[in-house]
């Protein structure tokens, strides 16, 4: 998706001033704790995945979602699953008040402060079975497709129509494209390398590259 998300080698945002690991706290404000609780123990009701709260936050107005913290864009992604899902009205949204009880198929899966630290919450694998034959393997010349889907895709901006290396074949894992709208299917994925020159011309530091992690059908071999 084009959005304003796709932030990856875009001009005009300053440089990056990333905070020491040692010195970083978890969390900057108590709330970011609560946000991150919410999204986490929602999720276990099964009526979204991964590439679904990412589509979520990627569909937020671009002036919201600069102006915004890390978390409040969480917050507004989830705010936007609530909704969609039918667990909550935009009236109950902005009032803060439940009209009625949630359905009790759901009250019955909450998940109680003494099950938190036995229940898996991001373990799960993405790898996935498949009959389909590799298209590319390591040291493959291939080129990022150069499209422009209007729903989630993890091919960032800045490779798309570039040329690269397959650096690494990780084998199958769920594909996000199809994973966003509800089907969960392996596709092979592939890390490339490509040249910092490649991506940014004679702006690109030399002797450096970008390794990224691509699907098979954002690619094309490379002549």
């Amino acid at each position: 998706m084009n959005s304003v998300h796709d932030l990856g080698g875009s001009e005009g945002f300053g440089s990056i001033h990333p905070e020491p690991e040692d010195i970083e706290p978890i969390f900057h404000n108590w709330w970011e704790g609560r946000v991150y609780a919410l999204v986490r123990m929602l999720g276990l009701f099964g009526l979204w995945n991964i590439d679904m709260s990412r589509h979520a936050r990627e569909r937020l107005h671009p002036v919201d979602y600069l102006r915004n913290s890390y978390y409040e864009n969480w917050l507004a992604g989830l705010e936007t699953q609530l909704f969609e899902s039918g667990l909550v009205t935009m009236e109950e949204l902005l009032e803060g008040i439940a009209k009625g009880p949630a359905p009790k198929e759901l009250r019955e899966r909450v998940l109680l402060p003494s099950d938190v630290k036995n229940t898996p919450l991001v373990r799960m694998s993405y790898f996935r079975d498949t009959d389909a034959i590799p298209k590319f393997k390591v040291g493959d010349a291939v080129r990022a497709i150069n499209q422009h889907p209007t729903s989630h895709t993890r091919e960032p901006r800045y490779v798309r129509g570039h040329s690269g290396v397959v650096h690494e074949h990780y084998g199958a894992q769920v594909f996000p494209d199809l994973s966003v709208k509800g089907v969960d299917e392996g596709h092979h994925l592939y890390s490339v390398r490509f040249e910092a020159s490649e991506l940014w011309g004679a702006d690109g530091a030399s002797n450096t590259a970008v390794y990224v992690d691509l699907w098979e059908d954002y690619l094309e071999k490379s002549t």
